[in-house]
């Protein structure tokens, strides 16, 4: 479970410069979007458009994907829990009502039903399902981008072509994850809580075949592409973990198989922090561009200096374009 610090009016002075003679929303708006499959999603979504969005003025669509935090086959359970990521208590609901730019939120499942299609963090299971609603969720939510764009078109909120895109916990692990495969689409990401396990941009690693969605190994096979390797060394990226969290999704069958967790325990480390210090490494031998913090005291949730930094930083690529 994640501790989220609101921030209420701790940032007024983040707010980027408003002209007083462009409209803006007066309130915040929170819009569902039902699944529309001759569009390319199965699942509905959430547009959440906070007060003082400007319209008529060019801006950054931020997406978080959702994440319930256990299986059920109730899919209005996890349409509440993603209507409360948008809403409230998120670090996106932060960033995107702090910096005035609209957020888009998937109302993903994660069935019972089907214990280890762990849809919520992307994992291998959910890139090979079949079945309509699950198939493909990154197709599915890059679907949702485009139907997004227009309907926030259709209110004079214009955004850009390349999205923000932030997670903490298993959606920092899909976020990572959707990164590798649609590095295109994403002009900056920022990734928490993340088991200190990250994917990794190798074939190869200590004589080891990483697979996705350990490494690029059978990337081209799955996705019928090429890794865009120069795209994903350029996206900004913020990636964080508390010194105390502990939290460890590669020890569960619902996350990584007996053989993705050998490989793992095997080569970057049993412990969480020991394998985010590897991932570190390996980033930064391989020239992403990604500023990695580390939080002391803090375990797997977020305090308000947290999301303040995660705020400054997407604050900044934001103003690259403005």
């Amino acid at each position: 479970m994640r501790k989220i610090l609101l921030l209420f009016s701790l940032l007024p002075f983040l707010s980027t410069a408003q002209n007083s003679n462009t409209a803006s929303f007066v309130k915040n708006e929170l819009i569902i979007i039902e699944s529309n499959p001759s569009k390319g999603f199965n699942n509905s979504y959430i547009l959440f458009i906070p007060k003082g969005v400007q319209k008529n003025k060019l801006t950054r669509l931020l997406v978080e994907p959702n994440n319930t935090g256990k299986v059920t086959d109730s899919i209005s359970i996890h349409k509440k829990y993603a209507i409360g990521l948008a809403s409230e208590s998120s670090i996106g609901n932060n960033i995107s009502t702090e910096l005035k730019i609209p957020l888009l939120v998937p109302i993903f499942p994660r069935p019972a039903a089907k214990p280890l299609v762990y849809t919520h963090a992307l994992d291998r299971d959910v890139i090979f399902e079949k079945t309509n609603r699950l198939k493909r969720l990154d197709l599915q939510l890059i679907a949702m981008i485009k139907d997004a764009r227009n309907q926030l078109k259709d209110r004079n909120v214009l955004v850009h072509d390349k999205i923000f895109m932030n997670g903490f916990s298993a959606s920092a692990t899909f976020t990572n994850r959707f990164l590798f495969i649609h590095p295109e689409i994403v002009a900056a990401a920022a990734m928490g809580g993340f088991n200190g396990e990250l994917m990794l941009p190798l074939k190869k690693y200590k004589n080891k075949e990483f697979d996705y969605p350990l490494g690029i190994n059978d990337f081209e096979k799955i996705f019928d592409k090429k890794f865009n390797q120069k795209n994903y060394q350029n996206i900004p990226q913020y990636i964080y973990m508390g010194a105390l969290d502990n939290n460890d999704a590669v020890q569960f069958d619902d996350a990584y198989n007996e053989h993705e967790r050998t490989i793992i325990n095997t080569t970057l480390g049993h412990k969480v922090q020991e394998r985010y210090k590897k991932c570190q490494r390996i980033y930064t031998e391989n020239a992403i561009s990604v500023k990695f913090q580390t939080y002391e005291k803090v375990g797997h949730w977020t305090t308000s200096k947290v999301n303040l930094d995660v705020i400054l930083f997407f604050l900044k690529e934001l103003k690259k374009n403005n």
